[in-house]
């Protein structure tokens, strides 16, 4: 079956029916408190706002948030849209746990069609946004269509809040939720704390996403970031927004719907014994809190698993200057937190008479390690560019790599080179500002090498950059990048809890077969936790049984931890229908030709590359797919997606008879 790799552009959405009844083992519908979920519908294009409700039955199987998204996303045909276009929508969804008081759970999610990768695309963030929208009494909020020109847009201030007089050039939008067009003159061009700044002296009363310039200039990683400066980094939703010529999306952050919970008493007892065991796991207690996640550049470098100058490598010898101890020595001024959590794992740092937030471990790695800078200085400081612009830094410093490869390689004469602080910083500035080299850049690695004829030496998987985790050193982690439904990613599933710190147990990180079973039971449970809008460091210290009795509590029936996993696994296929409706295949289910060819040519991953092929085939075989990764009928039976499939135009495989040697 021929499948569709090319967007098309201007396609109109065609709304098909995503079954919201399904009979199936572990999700039997039955009485219960869950109630309709209220959406708000904003059209940029014509000003006007409508309301939607879907049945309290599309809770039960998707929850919210992450996977919220998807099923909006699968029955709004998003596969056939140009990710750039008008109507390729944003989906802001916070989950069911969100402002309940669960612990780490004031966060939301926001889905549409990355312009990065072309597959479908979710981030979540911390924040006080998801509570906020959750407030004003929207279970989500979707934005399609397009500004003629710059503005930005209020949401349920209701005339209150206002710093100043009303503005006579606001045009309120014909339909409900008190959502008005406001010009950006005063916001447009400003950098993300300049732009939050000015929000929240506009509408003091309020929580707003915002872009920079990034996001303005079509930089096809660029960011959306919320108030305390958390980020939807990856994917390049933050270019969807600037495409739509949106700066800021503005919610009244005091509104009157508090979410409801079943029984408040049972949840509040809960929470009381999670947090407990968050307090007392000393990676939640004492790792995280004392030193964030950059306690990790020593852990995975020791281990072989940290990549050096584009991947060539597995250990970098100026760990030592750029690992956490040095930066809460040199650079942190306080810790800080999400809405909501105990944990704790951001920092407030400051650097050559800057101040912000971060860095975190992948960003350390990505303009440290892949492009062999120990200057932790111009670290901070590249980082701080890429906050302030709104793009992601893993990208960034990966595409950074990339060019210094070139450089190193003769291909582009004048490039930066390996271990060059200063241009760290300089490129990371002249992306955002779309000047020079930058301009390229601003493509991402996969283009990026592309344009100079070398696209092997780009470090990504369906064009999204791995992350600080090499997986000849990890191999499982390999499996986890190859397989995520929306590029290389180590947030859909990590392998580093059983291969480097061995939780809930150690594995062999070295062997290949074996691990699929481990890694598709993360891949399903983050799933389940971006739903519920929970952080995943919570799952360090909680298994998906606390999770289920929370749930259990908000929505005043008994949900079972097999139960919630099932509903992660339905999730993940609807992700994969998604990607194979729009185009993708077993063929891009792999890993750059360095991991997979390329042995570590020293440390302790010395020898060492990835031989997925057999990975795959395992993995297909444990997720219930066919060897080109497409789900079996009896699969989606089971999850209740064979009219979803039908509808995205995949037939699921039917499995081999009884006795048939497994592909």
């Amino acid at each position: 079956m021929a499948r569709r790799r090319g967007a098309v552009p201007g396609a109109r959405l065609r709304a098909v029916r995503v079954p919201s009844t399904v009979y199936t083992r572990g999700v039997t519908p039955s009485a219960s408190a869950l109630r309709p979920l209220r959406g708000l519908r904003l059209d940029l294009s014509h000003r006007t706002s409508s309301e939607e409700e879907l049945p309290a039955e599309v809770a039960r199987l998707w929850l919210g948030g992450r996977g919220l998204g998807a099923y909006l996303a699968l029955r709004e045909r998003l596969y056939d849209v140009e990710p750039l276009s008008p109507e390729n929508p944003l989906i802001f969804a916070p989950g069911p746990l969100t402002g309940t008081g669960a612990p780490a759970s004031g966060r939301y999610s926001v889905t549409s069609r990355s312009p990065l990768t072309g597959t479908v695309f979710d981030g979540n963030s911390g924040g006080n946004f998801g509570n906020a929208l959750r407030r004003l009494g929207w279970d989500y909020l979707v934005v399609t269509g397009a500004l003629d020109e710059p503005g930005y847009v209020t949401v349920g201030l209701d005339g209150a809040g206002e710093a100043a007089p009303a503005d006579p050039s606001a045009e309120p939008f014909a339909g409900p939720g008190d959502a008005t067009l406001r010009p950006a003159a005063g916001l447009w061009g400003l950098e993300v704390p300049a732009a939050l700044e000015r929000v929240r002296e506009l509408h003091p009363k309020s929580e707003a996403a915002v872009i920079g310039p990034a996001g303005e200039r079509g930089v096809l990683f660029a960011s959306i970031v919320n108030n305390r400066g958390r980020s939807i980094g990856r994917g390049g939703l933050g270019t969807v927004m600037g495409a739509k010529r949106l700066k800021s999306l503005v919610l009244g952050g005091h509104g009157d719907h508090k979410p409801t919970v079943a029984d408040p008493e049972r949840l509040e007892f809960i929470v009381y014994e999670a947090e407990k065991l968050l307090k007392s796991n000393p990676i939640t207690s004492t790792a995280l809190p004392e030193f964030g996640t950059s306690v990790l550049v020593n852990v995975l470098n020791q281990a072989g698993a940290m990549p050096t100058r584009n991947h060539r490598e597995s250990q970098f010898e100026g760990a030592a200057s750029i690992c956490g101890e040095m930066l809460k020595k040199d650079h942190v001024q306080r810790r800080s937190a999400c809405r909501g959590c105990i944990i704790g794992c951001a920092r407030r740092t400051s650097a050559g008479g800057q101040t912000g937030e971060g860095p975190e471990y992948e960003t350390i790695w990505a303009l440290g390690a892949q492009c062999g800078v120990s200057d932790l200085t111009a670290i901070v400081q590249a980082n701080y560019a890429c906050n302030r612009a709104g793009m992601d830094t893993i990208t960034m410093g990966s595409t950074i790599a990339c060019a210094m490869e070139l450089t190193e390689l003769g291909l582009l004469p004048g490039g930066p080179r390996f271990g060059d602080a200063r241009a760290i910083i300089e490129l990371a500035e002249a992306t955002a500002a779309g000047e020079g080299l930058g301009a390229e850049l601003a493509l991402g690695s996969a283009r990026f090498a592309a344009l100079y004829g070398r696209p092997e030496l780009s470090m990504s998987v369906k064009q999204l950059e791995i992350p600080a985790y090499d997986p000849r050193g990890m191999k499982a982690q390999g499996l986890a990048y190859a397989t995520s439904n929306r590029g290389g990613c180590h947030l859909r599933a990590n392998m580093l809890s059983p291969e480097i710190l061995g939780v809930p147990k150690m594995v062999d990180r070295f062997a290949t077969l074996g691990k699929a079973g481990l890694l598709i039971n993360l891949q399903n449970l983050n799933a389940v936790l971006d739903s519920l809008s929970v952080c995943k460091f919570t799952a360090f210290a909680m298994k998906e049984d606390y999770y289920a009795r929370q749930l259990s509590a908000v929505w005043g029936e008994q949900v079972e931890p097999q139960e919630l996993l099932l509903l992660g696994e339905r999730i993940w296929n609807a992700e994969r229908l998604f990607n194979l409706a729009a185009g993708f295949s077993r063929a891009e289910d792999t890993l750059p030709p360095r991991l997979l060819h390329e042995p570590v040519p020293a440390g302790p991953s010395a020898g060492q590359v990835v031989d997925l092929p057999p990975m795959l085939d395992e993995y297909y075989i444990s997720r219930g797919w066919d060897e080109d990764g497409v789900p079996s009928a009896a699969k989606l039976e089971r999850l209740g997606l064979t009219e979803t499939a039908a509808a995205a135009g995949i037939a699921g495989s039917v499995p081999a008879p009884a006795g048939t040697a497994a592909p």
